[in-house]
């Protein structure tokens, strides 16, 4: 099966199935002498992992990653990471009914036309389960950029007709409730919507929203490889996600120039360390021509972090629209292997919604993209390689 890799430097290749004995991830190119522990890891395991709330599939999984390769007395080697998750709670006398017949919304179908094959015991390698291993190696790539300033922040915007409030936003609710939104109120009324959900034997679908603060302007590879390109099939490869948008997205086809273009302005430098090592390290070279302590800066930020492709200093902002989920309860309409007409009841365990769940996958595939450009970037110019190289 070709396409379980992405990155380019910092490459990972992910493996297993969601009934086989382990899913997992190898990731290539990460930088000797990182800090790195199997807690690093598991914090972000825990915050995707089933079974937490009301509101997800009840299947109970430990999640818990064994690091097998890559780190020596607590910190990285240079070497591959490899890191198994193993399965410990397969039902798959559940799927047994849908062996010879396709699920709507699932990939069975397609599974079975490209391959002639398929694993149905909870879709095998097209099971959101995989995201597991994605979101270790994503752990990595965020503690990484943690070193270099940079943040990515993501969370639920809404899940159905309900969306957040932006003057309640609070960062901290995002860990504290099950809808993942960091507004209280917001995370109540969604969680009402989703029962009336599950009451129905129905789903719901949401938006996801990802931050990356921090960001040294600069990073991006034109033309196939722009900041927003990369990051836009990397949230594509995430299941369920239908939809990505940059900055104002969908509504700049509405705009006028004059209301999408983002004016510059020399601004005076945040104080910020992350922020200022960023701006510090680009426009050196410009110091000469602006204000004491004075930056390039966008005065709005329509474009969403990122111009040309490339990122411009402004925190870069993404949106995923994920469809409800496809595993509903109610009687459906399909077809058996050979065509026959059937009518279909789904057993099992699953979520009511996918976005909760999904919205650590996000933030992990965004660190994952930017740490890679990132390091892509260092060939940028003449002067990167003599600040490193020069002097030895």
């Amino acid at each position: 099966m070709a396409g379980s890799g992405i990155g380019t430097l910092f490459r990972i290749q992910t493996f297993g199935e969601s009934h086989g004995p382990a899913i997992g991830v190898i990731v290539d190119g990460c930088p000797a002498g990182l800090k790195l522990s199997e807690s690093d890891i598991q914090y972000y395991l825990n915050r995707r992992k089933p079974g937490n709330s009301s509101i997800s599939t009840p299947r109970k999984e430990a999640d818990a990653v064994e690091i097998l390769s890559g780190v020596f007395e607590g910190k990285t080697t240079g070497c591959p990471i490899a890191m198994m998750i193993r399965n410990t709670a397969q039902h798959s006398a559940d799927y047994s009914q849908i062996a010879e017949c396709y699920r709507p919304g699932h990939a069975d179908f397609t599974f079975d036309e490209k391959y002639g094959f398929r694993d149905y015991r909870g879709g095998g390698r097209s099971s959101g389960r995989e995201t597991a291993a994605r979101v270790a190696a994503g752990a990595i790539a965020a503690k990484i950029l943690e070193e270099l300033g940079i943040t990515v922040t993501a969370y639920t915007k809404s899940i159905g007709p309900i969306s957040i409030n932006e003057e309640n936003y609070d960062e901290t609710q995002i860990t504290k409730n099950p809808c993942a939104m960091p507004d209280a109120e917001a995370a109540k009324l969604a969680e009402s919507y989703l029962k009336e959900c599950m009451e129905e034997k129905d789903s719901s679908g949401g938006v996801i929203e990802c931050r990356i603060t921090g960001m040294i302007p600069g990073i991006g590879e034109p033309v196939f490889d722009k900041l927003d390109a990369d990051l836009a099939k990397a949230i594509m490869s995430i299941g369920g996600v239908k939809a990505v948008e940059i900055g104002d997205g969908v509504a700049v086809s509405k705009m006028k120039g004059s209301e999408n273009n983002d004016a510059f302005c020399a601004d005076t430098a945040d104080t910020d360390a992350g922020h200022q090592s960023g701006y510090a390290v680009i426009y050196n070279e410009l110091s000469a021509y602006l204000p004491e302590n004075a930056v390039i800066r966008k005065t709005t930020n329509h474009s969403g972090g990122t111009l040309g492709g490339i990122s411009d200093g402004s925190p870069v902002i993404l949106r995923a629209h994920i469809k409800p989920t496809p595993s509903i309860f109610r009687e459906q309409d399909t077809v058996t292997r050979n065509g026959d007409p059937m009518k279909l009841t789904i057993k099992g365990r699953h979520d009511p919604v996918i976005v909760p769940r999904a919205v650590v996958v996000v933030e992990c595939m965004c660190a994952l993209t930017v740490l890679d450009l990132l390091m892509i970037n260092t060939t940028s110019q003449l002067s990167n390689l003599k600040r490193i190289y020069q002097n030895r």
